[in-house]
């Protein structure tokens, strides 16, 4: 039964993460994370696998689409910390998000 939330962090977010009490994982650098998070999508007990945008964005293009099209564990890229002014908003996140999941631009209000 898949009920795990399992995360893959770098050091800069793995701590909020610990706090919440979820699995997390640190690869070594953003260019490694592809080798942890083949290991992870192996683990039956994950049903939903967050990871931190710049591990995500490493992966190449081939490994991110089969990603998408697995059913379970269900892997979700959020955004790492930015500490400029002209990060995108919550909103621009998950307009991103729904993009990349249905396929076309969706304006959020």
């Amino acid at each position: 039964m898949n009920t795990r939330v399992a995360v893959l962090a770098s050091p800069a977010t793995s701590g909020g993460w610990q706090l919440a009490g979820l699995s997390l994982h640190e690869p070594p650098s953003a260019a490694d994370g592809a080798a942890v998070l083949s290991r992870l999508l192996d683990d039956a007990e994950i049903g939903v696998l967050l990871v931190e945008q710049p591990i995500y964005d490493a992966l190449d293009a081939d490994q991110r689409l089969a990603l998408s099209r697995r059913p379970l564990p269900m892997v979700v890229p959020y955004p790492a910390p930015a500490w400029k002014a002209d990060a995108p908003g919550a909103d621009a996140v998950i307009a991103e998000l729904l993009r990349q999941a249905i396929g076309y631009r969706v304006r959020l209000r």
